[in-house]
């Protein structure tokens, strides 16, 4: 028996996994490769779709599907293919329809589960595209007939998306969906049910894990509900006030090697139940 066999470990990217150059360093890859040849499972659960993560799959090669569209899909590269998804009903374009009528000014997306469709323009998204490099693909609402994963509202004005928030919780149909601000600039809708932690449970089983021997780690708000849904959840140094709240533990910052870290913590016998 390898010394991390039946452990998952679960990260976020953007601001965990990814330091502050949006990079993963050396100490973090030299961990991970560890941790694998050790007999543990490694992946990300991530906001972004499967053709988004491309180049940070194959940097940090995971040995286990990935969660994908925050929580809507579970993605197996080695298939490519999805093998869990979860699609939103068509009357989410109910809200994305009233929130552009009511603040045309937002930058929209609407995510299928293989592409990502801007509805609404906005320096936001020209950002947006600008630092993903994702293709600058225009549709109106109702013109996107794909099954839809989830909505991204984007706008620089964080007051906006503040407004926004309050008047999509206020919808008659409000309580048929899940909300979340993914980033202080951006705001989702996501089917009832569906977030991070929802792939959680579905990912161990798959993998045939107790799901008590599952680690997240994650910086923001949308990965509260995987801190929560994980054995142990662990919120890096640099997280969200709301995300270190929901954590078990708190380790060294995104900047910092956190990866590395808590690998070296579980090998150290730090959290003594994965040891």
């Amino acid at each position: 028996m390898k010394k991390f066999d039946g452990i998952l470990i679960c990260t976020d990217l953007d601001g965990t996994l990814l330091n502050s150059e949006r990079r993963v360093s050396a100490e973090n890859l030299e961990a991970i490769e560890y941790f694998k040849s050790e007999g543990g499972k490694f992946t990300f659960v991530t906001g972004r779709m499967p053709f988004f993560v491309g180049e940070i799959f194959n940097t940090v090669k995971p040995n286990a599907p990935i969660g994908c569209v925050n929580g809507g899909g579970i993605f197996d590269f080695s298939e490519n293919r999805y093998i869990y998804t979860v699609e939103a009903p068509r009357e989410i374009l109910e809200l994305v329809d009233y929130a552009d009528r009511m603040l045309p000014e937002l930058g929209i997306q609407v995510n299928s589960f293989d592409r990502l469709y801007f509805c609404g323009e906005n320096q936001a998204m020209v950002d947006f595209r600008r630092v993903t490099g994702v293709p600058d693909l225009r549709s109106k609402i109702f013109d996107v007939k794909e099954p839809i994963a989830k909505i991204v509202f984007g706008d620089n004005d964080v007051e906006r998306i503040t407004r926004l928030a309050e008047l999509l919780n206020a919808h008659p149909r409000a309580s048929e969906f899940d909300f979340v601000r993914s980033e202080l600039t951006l705001y989702e809708i996501l089917p009832k049910g569906v977030n991070k932690g929802s792939v959680i449970p579905v990912l161990a089983k798959h993998l045939g894990i107790d799901p008590a021997r599952t680690v997240a780690l994650g910086d923001y708000n949308n990965d509260i509900p995987m801190l929560k849904a994980a054995g142990l959840g662990i919120a890096v140094a640099n997280a969200c006030p709301e995300a270190k709240a929901a954590a078990d533990r708190i380790t060294v910052s995104n900047d910092e090697h956190a990866i590395a870290r808590v690998i070296r913590d579980i090998d150290e016998g730090f959290f003594l139940y994965f040891s």
